[in-house]
């Protein structure tokens, strides 16, 4: 889609074309909920784990090969939960985000790591490693589920407690790790 606006500056008129990308929506059952999975091109923009959604019956929209290959790739983690992602991921977050994922990525299946563990791998701070975790885009996807709090479980997508907990302790008993 793209939109065309016309202004005056100083005098001349101005064109500014402002190119907007579809975003392509793809909806998933999960055990405990939903998984949203959203997608630009062939590129996922973000994923969202919701306890409830308000189902809408598509209008025509195609299913981008992206979002096709994530709920496959989501179908096979839930089915085992060694399965390891290969999806193509927008390039979002500062540089240190990115870096903190990129050491999420690294935690295998059935390990956890704690915030300060993390931190001394990356040279950081373990405040800074759990603001990253809370920024990330691809729950799931990049693991930061798999990093806790030095005693107890930690937060998850930015809670402490409820549902998102309730998810996080899901996701690493799938895996294999003992959090009661």
């Amino acid at each position: 889609m793209t939109s065309v606006t016309h202004f005056v500056f100083w005098g001349l008129v101005v064109q500014v074309r402002s190119v907007k990308a579809m975003v392509s929506v793809c909806t998933e059952m999960t055990p405990f909920g939903f998984v949203v999975v959203k997608a630009e091109s062939e590129l996922l923009v973000d994923v969202e784990i919701v306890e409830t959604v308000e189902l809408q019956s598509p209008a025509g929209e195609s299913v981008s090969d992206a979002l096709r290959e994530a709920s496959k790739q989501l179908k096979a983690y839930f089915r085992d939960s060694s399965f390891k992602f290969d999806l193509p991921l927008a390039n979002v977050g500062t540089a240190y985000q990115r870096r903190v994922w990129a050491g999420l990525k690294a935690i295998p299946s059935g390990s956890i790591l704690a915030y300060g563990q993390l931190a001394c791998e990356l040279r950081s701070g373990p405040r800074a490693i759990a603001a990253a975790c809370r920024a990330n885009p691809f729950p799931i996807i990049v693991p930061c589920h798999r990093v806790v709090a030095a005693h107890g479980l930690g937060g998850y997508a930015g809670a402490r407690e409820g549902f998102q907990l309730t998810v996080k302790r899901w996701l690493l008993q799938h895996e294999g790790i003992d959090c009661a």
